[in-house]
Order: structure tokens, then C-alpha cells, then sequence
């Protein structure tokens, strides 16, 4: 999803978790939730991806928080 996006462009984790769900009945989106946080988390251990909430920077998935691509420049 991240790919598609402009560079430096976030995505919120229940974005993605809607996107898998596509098709599925709704609000069984929320049922992904889970399988979209240990994906971030292990994205994140391999540096793929950064976590921010407001323009700061996140070391692990804790609470509200934005996915961006780890090559993307930090927001200011």
C-alpha cells in the first residue's frame, strides 16, 4: 500500500486492515487488526517501516500511530 503512495505518504494501520477486508462483511474489517499489528511489528524489527503520531517519531506500535516506508523522510 505504502508503495503506491507519494513519497514520504502515511497510512493509518486500519486503513490497511479495511483493505484486506475488502469484500468482506462490513466492519469485519476490524477482525485484521490484529494480523496488520504483528505484520507492522515485524516490519518494523527489519526497518522497513517507521511509526509517527503527530510528526513524531515512534519506536514501537503503542496506542494511535502512522505507517510511512523507512526510506521516506522524516515529517516536520
Amino acid at each position: 500500500m505504502l508503495a503506491t503512495r507519494s513519497p514520504g505518504a502515511t497510512a493509518c494501520p486500519s486503513e490497511v486492515a479495511r483493505a484486506l477486508a475488502a469484500g468482506m462483511p462490513e466492519g469485519e474489517w476490524r477482525g485484521m487488526m490484529p494480523v496488520v499489528h504483528d505484520a507492522i511489528d515485524a516490519l518494523l524489527a527489519e526497518g522497513r517501516v517507521r511509526l509517527t503520531w503527530k510528526g513524531k517519531a515512534l519506536s514501537t506500535r503503542s496506542g494511535s500511530y502512522r505507517i510511512s516506508l523507512a526510506t521516506s523522510a522524516p515529517p516536520e
